[in-house]
């Protein structure tokens, strides 16, 4: 689906990606994580083909990104974090801008929009900023694209906005497809995204599914906090600390915190160098 080796790309004269390598097979929704400026609008731009690596090789749905072939355009949606929209009513944008998608479904992209409040007849200059977005979240999954991108997709939604965006998301995916959500708001994606990309330094430091986090590590709430080199990583928590350690075979597995795998791979990427990381 999506292959990227030895990317380089800078902003002026600091590099951001350095020889970055990455690999995303189909049918799975990835979770993007990193820190304020880690690059991870940067990335999403370049596997979409709107920003061109200095050198290094892509490769996207069998497809060089920097050439802007149709046949991968038209398979391919990118809503960003930020975004603009016409003065017109939402029939007249699908009406527009849905023939360049041939795996475009107006019954669907009807369903999504009841599922989310939103009528097709509204005017969308006259919409909040949420409902702008889930508009083009439903535009976004009735394309039917074989790669789907979403930068913050849960900025500017409300509580039950965020629980429906997760339900229809899970619902759309099938084998064929695979999304890509980058997001600071883990907490609204868990149970959603698996894999999870994580990005730092201009490095891919971790690319893994939680399962096989699960399978190397505990996570679990401890009474004191752990010696210097008993665990991982840990944080001060209500009622103790989260601890991170090497799990023993003995042990049963335990839930993956997706705040807490992103701070223990941030504080401590060596450990992860065998889950997809490039160190």
């Amino acid at each position: 689906m999506i292959h990227m080796k030895e990317i380089w790309f800078q902003y002026g004269r600091k590099p951001l990606f350095s020889r970055l390598q990455l690999d995303i097979p189909p049918g799975s929704i990835y979770g993007l994580l990193g820190m304020n400026g880690a690059g991870k609008t940067t990335l999403l731009k370049m596997i979409s083909g709107q920003l061109f690596p200095l050198s290094g090789t892509a490769d996207v749905l069998g497809f060089d990104p920097v050439k802007r072939d149709v046949r991968m355009l038209r398979d391919l949606y990118h809503l960003p974090e930020e975004f603009l929209l016409p003065r017109m009513r939402g029939e007249n944008y699908v009406s527009i801008y849905a023939p360049f998608y041939p795996k475009f479904d107006q019954n669907a992209m009807e369903e999504y929009c009841r599922e989310f409040g939103i009528s097709l007849d509204q005017k969308l200059n006259e919409l909040s900023y949420g409902q702008k977005k889930k508009f083009l979240l439903s535009f976004g999954l009735a394309s039917n694209t074989s790669l789907l991108i979403l930068d913050e997709p849960t900025n500017g939604l409300d509580i039950p906005s965020k629980s429906q965006f997760r339900r229809t998301v899970a619902a759309a995916m099938t084998e064929e497809r695979t999304f890509i959500i980058s997001t600071h708001q883990v907490r609204d994606m868990e149970n959603l995204i698996d894999p999870i990309v994580i990005v730092q330094d201009g490095t891919i430091v971790f690319n893994s599914p939680l399962d096989a986090v699960s399978q190397r590590f505990s996570m679990q709430i401890e009474a004191e906090k752990p010696s210097d080199g008993e665990a991982v990583h840990s944080e001060k928590v209500p009622g103790g600390w989260m601890t991170v350690r090497d799990r023993r075979a003995d042990e049963a597995e335990t839930s993956v915190d997706l705040e807490m795998l992103f701070n223990t791979v941030v504080s401590n990427p060596q450990a992860f160098h065998h889950m997809g990381g490039a160190l």
